[in-house]
Parts: C-alpha cells; sequence; structure tokens
C-alpha cells in the first residue's frame, strides 16, 4: 500500500504548479527536478504507483524547503492573516446584512438537505471530466441532467471509458441511494457543528486541530487537510501546519468545511467568514482560505436573501477583490448573466481555468458562482448545472445545495431530491451515523439563538 498525498516526490509537481500561478520565478528549480528524472504530479491521484528512489526523495524534500522560501509577488493583494484581510476589503460589512425571519427553522433544514443531495448527485461522477459526464448522462437519457445518474441502460463502450467513481457509485446511482452516504462534504459540517457545540463561536484554530485529532479518521481526509494531519503529528501547530510540504494550501478542501459557520450567523456574511477563517487556516492560505470564507458567507447570506444574486453579493464583501478567486467569481457570474446557455458558460471557464487542478478553490468556486446565477434559485436547476460543469463535483453540488436548500427552505426542495435520502446520513464521525437532516438543522438552530440571545 503506497499512501497518497504525502510523499515528498508526489508533493513536488504540484508544488511547482502552486509557485507558478503565485508568480514565482521556479523554472530553474523546475528544470533541477526534471533533470534528476523527476516526474510531474500525479494528473487525478495523490500518489505515482511505485515510490521513488531515495535520491530523488530526499532531492524533493530540499527542493519543497527551497520552493518556500520564494515570496510570491501576488502575496500583497492576497493576505492570509485575518486583519490583513479585512483590510483588503473595503466593503467588509461592519454589521449583519439581514436578520433571519420566522422562516429560520425551514430554511436551515433545506439548507442540510440540499447539501446532502447535491453532494449525492455529484459523487458518482467525481473526477469524470465534463465530456465523460455528458456521455454518460446522454447515453442514460439524462441529458440535460434532470435527476440522479443511473448504470441502467448504459452502454458498456462508455461505461468502460469514463468509470464511476468506484467508491461512490455503489451508493449514489439512482438504483442504489438508500439514505445519504458517509463523504466529506458531509462529515467536515457535522464536524462544524460538533466543534461549536463543544467550544462555542470563541474557539480557536488549535480547537479544530484537537477536533481533527479525535474525531477525524486520516484515510477519509485528502489533499491539504491529509497533510495538515501529518504536520500536527509531527509536532508543528498553526499556522506551519497550513504551508509546511502543503501544495494543496488553496485547493478546495476548507471551502467544503465552512458552511455550519455560516448558518448559525444567518445574515451575518462577515462573522461567519471570521469562524471560517479560524477553520480554514489550520490547512490552507490565501485562496484556499477565502474559499472558506465566501463559502460560510454564502450559507449565512441564503438564511435571509431573497435570492441568489443577493447572497453571491453579500458573500464577495468578504473577500479581498483582487484576489484570483474573487475575481474569478465575478467573471463567472456576469458569463452567466450575458449567456443563455450554460454549456457556453462551461466552454469559457474552462478555457480560462485550464491551469488549475479539478480541486483547486479559484475554478470550482468560479463553477459555484456561475451555477447559482444560471439557476436563478431553481434547486433542481442550480445542482445539475454545477455538476455539469465537472472538477469537484460533489463538493460543487453540496455547496450549491446548500445555498439553494437555504433559499427554498425544506419544503421548496423537489421531492425526487429528498426522498431517497430518508431524512438521514452516514457518517464514522462519533454520534452522527444515521443523524437526521431535521436533527442536524435543530442543533444548529440551537447554536444561532445561543449566539443570538
Amino acid at each position: 500500500m503506497r499512501l497518497t498525498w504525502i510523499h515528498p516526490e508526489d508533493l513536488i509537481g504540484h508544488e511547482l504548479r502552486q509557485a507558478r500561478q503565485d508568480g514565482r520565478a521556479v523554472e530553474a528549480i523546475a528544470r533541477r527536478w526534471h533533470d534528476a528524472g523527476g516526474h510531474d504530479a500525479p494528473p487525478m491521484a495523490g500518489a505515482s504507483p511505485e515510490p521513488a528512489p531515495e535520491r530523488l526523495r530526499r532531492l524533493a524534500e530540499d527542493l519543497l524547503d527551497e520552493l518556500a522560501t520564494i515570496p510570491s509577488p501576488l502575496a500583497d493583494r492576497e493576505p492570509t492573516g485575518l486583519d490583513a484581510v479585512i483590510s483588503a476589503c473595503p466593503d467588509w460589512p461592519g454589521a449583519p446584512l439581514a436578520a433571519p425571519g420566522p422562516d429560520l427553522a425551514g430554511r436551515l433544514r433545506g439548507a442540510w438537505a440540499g447539501r446532502a443531495a447535491g453532494c449525492v448527485l455529484g459523487k458518482p461522477v467525481e473526477k469524470i471530466p465534463r465530456e465523460g459526464i455528458r456521455a454518460i448522462a446522454e447515453a442514460t437519457g439524462n441529458w440535460p441532467i434532470r435527476g440522479w445518474f443511473t448504470a441502467r441502460g448504459l452502454p458498456d463502450d462508455v461505461a468502460e471509458r469514463w468509470p464511476w467513481n468506484r467508491r461512490s457509485a455503489p451508493t449514489s446511482l439512482a438504483e442504489n441511494i438508500d439514505g445519504t452516504p458517509e463523504d466529506d462534504d458531509l462529515n467536515f459540517p457535522m464536524l462544524a457543528l460538533a466543534l461549536l457545540e463543544r467550544y462555542g463561536t470563541g474557539f480557536g484554530t488549535d480547537d479544530v486541530a484537537q477536533m481533527w485529532l479525535d474525531e477525524l479518521p486520516a484515510g477519509r481526509i485528502f489533499t491539504a487537510e491529509r497533510v495538515a494531519l501529518r504536520n500536527l503529528l509531527v509536532g508543528l501547530a498553526s499556522p506551519e501546519t497550513a504551508v509546511y510540504r502543503n501544495p494543496f494550501r488553496e485547493w478546495i478542501g476548507a471551502l467544503i468545511r465552512a458552511d455550519v459557520y455560516g448558518w448559525v450567523n444567518p445574515g451575518d456574511p462577515a462573522r461567519a467568514a471570521v469562524l471560517a477563517h479560524r477553520d480554514a487556516a489550520l490547512s490552507h492560505t490565501a485562496n484556499g482560505v477565502y474559499g472558506a470564507m465566501f463559502a460560510a458567507a454564502l450559507a449565512a447570506m441564503s438564511l435571509t436573501a431573497n435570492g441568489p444574486e443577493e447572497v453571491l453579493a453579500g458573500a464577495l464583501r468578504v473577500v479581498p477583490p483582487e484576489s484570483r478567486l474573487a475575481v474569478a467569481v465575478r467573471e463567472a457570474a456576469d458569463l452567466a448573466r450575458a449567456e443563455g446557455d450554460f454549456e457556453r458558460v462551461l466552454d469559457a471557464l474552462h478555457a480560462r481555468h485550464a491551469d488549475l487542478h479539478w480541486v483547486h478553490s479559484v475554478n470550482n468556486a468560479a463553477a459555484v458562482a456561475a451555477a447559482l446565477v444560471h439557476g436563478a434559485g431553481d434547486f433542481s436547476a442550480s445542482v445539475t448545472s454545477v455538476v455539469s460543469a465537472g472538477w469537484d463535483t460533489d463538493s460543487d453540488g453540496a455547496t450549491v445545495g446548500s445555498v439553494a436548500g437555504g433559499l427554498l427552505g425544506a419544503d421548496g426542495i423537489p421531492d425526487q431530491w429528498t426522498a431517497p435520502l430518508h431524512n438521514r446520513v452516514a457518517s464514522t464521525l462519533t454520534g452522527f451515523n444515521g443523524a437526521t437532516f431535521d436533527t442536524l438543522a435543530a442543533r444548529t438552530h440551537a447554536l444561532v439563538q445561543e449566539t443570538s440571545g
């Protein structure tokens, strides 16, 4: 067995790509690595099939440490520290933008159920590119996507060319769904709920670290989270956990952890973003942190806003406007407003972000924004649009489902998306296996009342 996401010889390719995106001059280091026989980053998995020779492993370690000393020219406009982030946001809200109404309980149930439904929709096609998702959907009479994916009627040649996510398909195809299967996109929000119940809203990043050590199975976390957990286990503390040999620090991991921080602060994107920052700082920097702040603010706004445009406008106020993530989100939203054919929107987004990994925060935040605008508050249109985008389909489906569900409330989500989930979720987290959306929403609501009382 070869573990993923931790070997220096596999990390170096990802770090070189991240460095180029940061505008750092690293071609001399890249030549040294390739001239020594080093490989590029594995395109999909987190590890190459065979371990590298010891000389390459040591070289990779040295080069990772050398790369860490090269400053990014983008650092001034993409800070990580909270005070600097707030200073970089000229529109940072000084007070809540709205107060929750009497429908808050129903909207919280909708947010939890919507997150689960969007996640399950995207699970079987995670890691499959756009063209594969379309081929599968067309071959089974589900294009444009309007329902769960299915293997029924799928021709063998299509199935062979575009294989399902093997871990997810047994529990997330139309013919297999029986409750909500376990997923990190649901485990992390539940962990955040437990964190707030244990420590309150005054929690710190060290408390997040303790929750991870207490509760997270290492085999069920990936990329930046796995690196940060490794860093904790070798004795590092935040903020070093986020940066030490962690080329995934601007990927999507922190974004998927943030919804609950918004749900406990309805109508208050700034407070939601502050809580999300404390969580994200354990494993991410810059755009990786902004992804979490953006998602938390989306969740906060979804419980009080009248539509996705109002949600997006509030969420963008907590992201530095010159950052790559904010620019990408604005561009994506503008594209979706101007172009009625969502496939053309996706063509432009994929061309614009072709250099990013499929689980980077920037391109996925752009897909979320475009789908929310295109969906215009319709749950089905929103989640199916974002899953058709490819990239991180289950995570993006979860985020868009959360926002759309929060806007509509539980009763506004079509039964086709909620009935097969049977109001329950599977989890290996202590105390959460079999939890119902009703119970999760009630616990979240109790935290809202506690912090506002």
